[in-house]
């Protein structure tokens, strides 16, 4: 068997301030005359349509979408929970979901009630009053695509049309569900025939124009990205547009025509043979008014420039890019190319954000975003033209950005070489979802300040099929590694940032001390919700960052919170599991206080709530010294090579952390070993089966490896546990 992996509106706001709040600028909204209950009401899940959504402050106590409403502005104009009363939030109901992965996913809520989604793509619907669960439905997703992902078997979220709940499978299904019953009405494969073996889907779908949105993972397995739209009502295919050009011999698309004339001449030689990259693995969004799409694509695959392209300098679009696309049929409208020339895994794909912003004294249409690389950047969304650029964390691989050409100013020394670089920052915003307050005119999302150390593999051959495929040495120059690794520990920091699009200025930051912390949100009581990697959720005043409240929650919520109301009252609810790629860009992601505790859940709060967590359990087993097991020093280093290619996407470089510590291999793990890798006995759990491409004598030697690792960091591990 798998195991499983509120309020009403403040008197003051009419219709019209509220729509003001969404699409207004950095003006606080204006009092207005009392809303009507009529004003209030949810959409019923038959009725939820685009008009819905883009006018959803209209049906405030519910969540439409992935970012509430078309905007993914995540502020919810509900005030019952404000600064003055935060401190009496408590919890109202919670649901375990029996999921020891992360759990990334938004959750929608239509009508009343919840819709949610967990690993493995499971959906449950729960009464969002009282947290009785409605229905489940698994998709039951083949254990071994676990193998295909660079970051866990997650998921990050739903969409809901017409009486319809929209889930996309890591294996590459769209299904459409009934939403009262949760049986499947259409499902559809989203993956090319030619490239099934290389590619996920992690992100949530959209739903735009009567037509659901969804793009994919691959990258890392030198997969060529693309994204398609299919009606919402049949699952019959829309449109697709690929994101990177393909072999020249092989017919287009008609809606692919202007794309292919800006982007074939930033490449040279065969490079559709590399695949590209450029997967748009998460960030979607919609303008109704100018109807276009637009979206985050994945870095350049692989990421050595000589590797995919016989001109080094190309460009390479529209790799890591914003792209903007007709929503009638998917053709090209203007990109931003954030990185041309691509080497450092520096995605684009960091959730995008609409709003009008009053700049230089002329209300300008943009879209926001603050992806990996560390500059926030604000764009005209009609035109795509590059408004402002600015770092947000310190960084080392660009002078600034040319606010003529919209290029960055890239330092020299930065180029990838065979000799290690360490690369500020590495992920400093990920796909952590961030908010934006009209009344503050800020912007919240959570920053890893932390570099990179990074080399080209001098021998590396590009193989179609798995993970690896990137082009990256994680050895040789052991003391410049060191070197560059202490450096780096030196300067690390993690906070939640609250800054201003328009300044293009920090306005205040609250610190942590790990990184892990989760998504964010924002709502009209001055609050900014976020779950920490202190094992909490927190509440912080939106103009100052003042911590106003916090709960301890048994787990490191690494989702973003929503909020809805019912009956009067208004509810926060976040999931909350720790895992995923967070585990993985973390390097101490395996302190104690992260990953180790209960089962994921449903968390559920409102004003004087009563309800109680279980009894804590600590989960973590007893560190337990190595197994003896000869290994000679070829030994180590044969395994090193084979854990390197296999493992350490999902288990750290030097097996340090990630998905799952392997430091901390219990003694029965170890025993169980050769029947976990090579057999499969884990993978319900989301370690898959490697006896289709690994030997036993390539199990020897990473397990050999592996005791070699506790060996060398039994001190540290003993002093942190």
């Amino acid at each position: 068997m798998r195991r499983l992996s509120s309020i009403a509106i403040a008197a003051g706001l009419s219709m019209a301030a509220l729509s003001a709040l969404s699409w207004a600028a950095t003006a606080p909204a204006k009092p207005a005359a009392k809303a009507s209950p009529s004003a209030v009401r949810p959409v019923t899940i038959g009725a939820l349509d685009g008009a819905a959504i883009a006018n959803a402050d209209r049906h405030p106590g519910d969540w439409l979408s992935h970012g509430r409403d078309y905007q993914e502005q995540r502020f919810s104009p509900l005030t019952q929970i404000n600064a003055a009363n935060v401190g009496r939030l408590g919890l109202a109901w919670h649901a375990d979901l029996g999921s020891t992965r992360g759990l990334e996913g938004t959750p929608l809520v239509v009508g009343g009630v919840i819709y949610n989604v967990q690993p493995w793509n499971i959906v449950k619907a729960f009464d969002a009053r009282t947290g009785k669960q409605l229905w489940s439905y698994d998709p039951k997703v083949p254990e071994g695509t676990a193998r295909n992902g660079c970051c866990d078997i997650v998921t990050r979220g739903l969409a809901a049309w017409k009486g319809k709940i929209y889930v996309a499978t890591l294996d590459g299904r769209l299904i459409a569900l009934d939403a009262k019953t949760g049986k499947p009405s259409w499902t559809v494969n989203t993956f090319d025939d030619g490239q099934k073996a290389l590619l996920t889907i992690t992100g949530a779908p959209r739903v735009f124009d009567g037509k659901v949105v969804i793009g994919n993972a691959g990258g890392e397995s030198a997969a060529r990205g693309y994204i398609t739209a299919y009606d919402a009502a049949t699952g019959k295919q829309s449109w697709r547009f690929y994101i990177v050009p393909g072999d020249p011999a092989l017919k287009e698309a008609p809606n692919q025509a202007t794309a292919d004339k800006v982007a074939r001449p930033t490449w040279n030689g065969e490079f559709w043979k590399s695949g590209g990259g450029g997967n748009d693995w998460d960030t979607i969004i919609y303008d109704p008014k100018l109807k276009l799409v637009y979206i985050g694509t994945g870095n350049a695959a692989p990421w050595a420039p000589q590797f995919r392209s016989t001109m080094p300098g190309d460009d390479n679009l529209f790799n890591s890019s914003i792209v903007a696309l007709h929503v009638e049929d998917g053709s090209y409208a203007w990109h931003y190319q954030e990185i041309p020339n691509e080497q450092w895994d520096f995605d684009a794909t960091a959730p995008l954000m609409l709003a009008d912003l009053k700049i230089d004294g002329k209300v300008r249409q943009t879209i926001m975003h603050a992806p990996k690389n560390g500059f926030f950047y604000v764009l005209d969304r009609a035109t795509g033209k590059l408004i402002s650029a600015k770092d947000y964390i310190p960084q080392n691989w660009a002078d600034g950005i040319d606010l003529e050409t919209g290029r960055p100013r890239i330092r020299k020394e930065m180029l990838l070489t065979e000799k290690p670089i360490l690369v500020i920052p590495n992920a400093a915003h990920n796909w952590q979802s961030m908010a934006f307050n009209p009344q503050t005119g800020l912007v919240y999302f959570p920053v890893n300040e932390t570099g990179r150390i990074i080399a080209l593999k001098p021998d590396f051959q590009l193989k179609i099929g798995g993970l690896s495929q990137t082009g990256e040495s994680l050895v040789g120059y052991p003391d410049l590694r060191k070197q560059l690794a202490e450096e780096n520990r030196k300067h690390q920091n993690y906070f939640l940032i609250a800054w201003d699009p328009v300044k293009q200025k920090e306005a205040w930051r609250v610190p942590y001390k790990r990184g892990g912390s989760g998504g964010v949100l924002t709502t009209a009581g001055n609050l900014v919700f976020q779950g920490t990697s202190d094992a909490t959720l927190a509440a912080y005043d939106a103009r100052t960052g003042k911590k106003l409240w916090e709960s301890p929650v048994q787990q490191s919520p690494i989702a973003a919170p929503i909020s809805y109301s019912l009956g009067g009252v208004q509810y926060i609810a976040i999931n909350a599991g720790f895992g995923g790629g967070l585990a993985h860009d973390n390097v101490n992601a395996s302190e104690p206080g992260l990953n180790l505790y209960d089962y994921g859940r449903l968390l559920v709060f409102k004003l004087d709530g009563k309800a109680k967590l279980p009894e804590f359990k600590f989960m973590r087993a007893a560190l337990e010294p190595p197994p003896r097991i000869p290994h000679s020093n070829g030994d180590v280093r044969e395994g090193f090579d084979v854990y390197n290619a296999n493992c350490a996407v999902c288990h750290g470089a030097d097996a340090r952390g990630g998905v799952k510590d392997l430091r901390r291999m219990s003694s029965q793990t170890h025993k169980d070993f050769f029947d976990i890798v090579l057999r499969g006995k884990r993978a319900a759990n989301g370690m898959p089966n490697f006896g289709d491409k690994l030997s036993q004598r390539d199990a020897e030697m990473i397990q050999k490896y592996l005791v070699a690792r506790i060996e060398d960091d039994w001190v540290e591990l003993k002093a942190g546990n």
